[in-house]
């Protein structure tokens, strides 16, 4: 876990895409995309079914890594909302086990509007917490620290020629945007056009943040 500030708070960012707060013991992660397979297999595009219990798989280990006492999810943790009926059983012994073990809150997103609490935790569409603001998609006019997801955002560079990706943190001042964590998921370059509106950078000044396992690496955003 690599140290970094935001916000006037200590936090620790995961290799894994996952952020800690140590003063809370929590963990934040967003965009499981739960059971994201199964729907497109439903739609006839066949793929392989095991990206919910590799998600869970990570989350568990990160869990147990951290000692952490709070779970927060920032919304899309389901693919579609119907996606926690689908969880085979396996996936949802799994999660049951997950949730029931920690103080676990999922955070709604626009893939999973009208989630339901059936699998453990309480359901909310956005929180404060200590003064920080934890929402699916970010509000642009917002001033206070904010934590939102949504994006999935991803740093692309060039390096010998070979363009290398990575997923990754966009930090400005006030706004931490944090990666999809799902095993199943793409990402939009870290300065994208909405992006940059969503998190105010038509000025500049923001930030992709790629942590390592023994550094956390800085680059800065054009506009």
């Amino acid at each position: 876990m690599v140290p970094f500030s935001f916000g006037g708070r200590e936090w620790r960012a995961l290799a894994q895409g996952a952020l800690y707060w140590p003063a809370r013991r929590a963990l934040m992660v967003a965009d499981l995309h739960f059971e994201k397979a199964s729907w497109f297999a439903i739609r006839g595009q066949m793929l392989p079914p095991y990206d919910t219990l590799a998600t869970l798989a990570e989350l568990e280990a990160l869990v147990v890594a951290t000692g952490a006492r709070e779970m927060w999810c920032l919304g899309d943790s389901f693919h579609d909302p119907d996606g926690c009926e689908r969880l085979p059983d396996e996936a949802q012994a799994a999660l049951r086990r997950l949730a029931g073990g920690i103080d676990w809150t999922w955070i709604t997103g626009n893939h999973d509007p009208a989630l339901v609490d059936r699998c453990g935790g309480r359901v909310v569409d956005e929180a404060v917490v200590d003064g920080v603001v934890l929402r699916h998609e970010a509000d642009p006019a917002e001033r206070r620290p904010e934590l939102s997801g949504h994006f999935h955002p991803k740093l692309r560079v060039r390096v010998r020629g070979r363009l290398i990706q990575r997923r990754c943190f966009v930090a400005t001042a006030s706004k931490l945007m944090l990666p999809a964590f799902g095993a199943l998921t793409g990402g939009l370059d870290a300065a994208h056009p909405e992006i940059v509106r969503a998190l105010g950078l038509a000025g500049g000044g923001g930030e992709a943040l790629v942590p390592l396992a023994d550094r956390l690496l800085r680059f800065p955003l054009a506009a």
